[in-house]
């Protein structure tokens, strides 16, 4: 018995009590590097919803997390024991981050079924993501889980950027990389959100993100041996920041909630405008294929069905052949034991 998985430990909201029109909550998955603030940002986030009195539900999917400063309704720690996976499969602390979230994505379905049920009562639902980013963004769990609620509700990435550590030209143009890197993978709307900017302001960011000059100025003060790659990519990501909405934000202080809600609504109507009719082309393009391999099955099955018209069908599902072949050697094994005196018992 598998003792690393319980069964899944699912809890109903009080915010959702509150509003019981239809409507479709807004997923906002939050991803971001390590110690960028996520798990802080988090608790900001549901503390402003609760002052709002906006009704939400909250995931927790890092099973490695030793404490979370706010009310969870699922918490994958209740399905996935993280310290016996790491026993059980002989994994390190990595590899049994990637196993406990491969065990939960197969009941993600259950999850899915009791986000319905609730969602008509929700505005938002907040994903809080381990804090080794590629653990969810790049692997088959994540994916899943990411591909899931994206195909169901409308769903944005927020990719939290330490503000402060981004000051200097090459670890600003890395978190690009990765957050383009993401953005094309899952193929949902983004939020850059800066976080720290009570300890250092993004306008630098948002500056070097929309003037080349700026970045490229920044850069020559830069003698790493970075600072020519650095540069060459700033203009090959000039498209991709013209698809990205960016916001600052303070964990701690709580500094530009409003302005972040507005901004998650905002990419919540770009899902609805473009990406919500691509999901849905191919999930019809997906069905057809399916159908059609359906009645490719049934053209053959009434093929055989004709060509086998009136013929013997076995109902032990041998061949007429192999029946008689089988009745011929029964017949004279039996004439064998006649003629020499041998019976079944004299075997035994």
């Amino acid at each position: 018995m598998d003792t690393s998985m319980n069964n899944l430990s699912l809890s109903d909201s009080k915010e959702g009590d509150k509003n019981t029109a239809k409507k479709e909550p807004i997923v906002c998955i939050v991803i971001g590097m390590a110690g960028s603030g996520k798990t802080t940002l988090m608790q900001s986030l549901t503390e402003h919803l609760q002052e709002k009195e906006d009704p939400f539900y909250v995931l927790n999917l890092d099973p490695a997390v030793r404490h979370v400063p706010y009310s969870l309704n699922i918490d994958i720690r209740d399905t996935v024991k993280y310290k016996e996976v790491m026993k059980q499969y002989n994994l390190g602390p990595n590899g049994a981050i990637v196993t406990s979230l491969n065990l939960f994505a197969t009941k993600f379905d259950q999850v899915l079924g009791l986000l319905d049920k609730r969602a008509p009562s929700l505005d938002y639902i907040l994903m809080d993501t381990p804090g080794q980013i590629e653990i969810f963004t790049w692997s088959a769990s994540g994916s899943i889980i990411t591909e899931s609620v994206a195909s169901t509700y409308p769903t944005v990435l927020v990719y939290v950027i330490d503000t402060p550590r981004t000051t200097s030209p090459s670890t600003f143009m890395s978190n690009m990389l990765y957050a383009c890197s993401i953005l094309y993978k899952t193929k949902l709307p983004m939020i850059l959100a800066f976080n720290k900017v009570d300890i250092t302001s993004h306008e630098f960011a948002k500056e070097w993100m929309t003037d080349f000059d700026a970045f490229n100025a920044a850069v020559q003060n830069d003698d790493s041996y970075m600072s020519g790659l650095t540069r060459s990519m700033s203009l090959v990501l000039d498209e991709f920041y013209n698809n990205l909405r960016t916001v600052g934000v303070s964990a701690a202080t709580g500094q530009g909630m409003d302005e972040f809600f507005a901004t998650v609504k905002e990419a919540a109507k770009e899902y609805n405008d473009y990406y919500k009719p691509e999901i849905e082309r191919l999930k019809k393009k997906k069905d057809k294929k399916e159908s059609e391999r359906q009645e490719e099955q049934l053209r053959k099955f009434r093929v055989d069905l004709e060509s086998n018209k009136g013929q013997h069908v076995a109902l032990d599902g041998r061949n007429k052949d192999g029946i008689a072949e089988l009745d011929k050697k029964l017949a004279e094994e039996s004439d064998y034991r006649e003629e020499y005196g041998e019976s079944e018992e004299d075997d035994e």
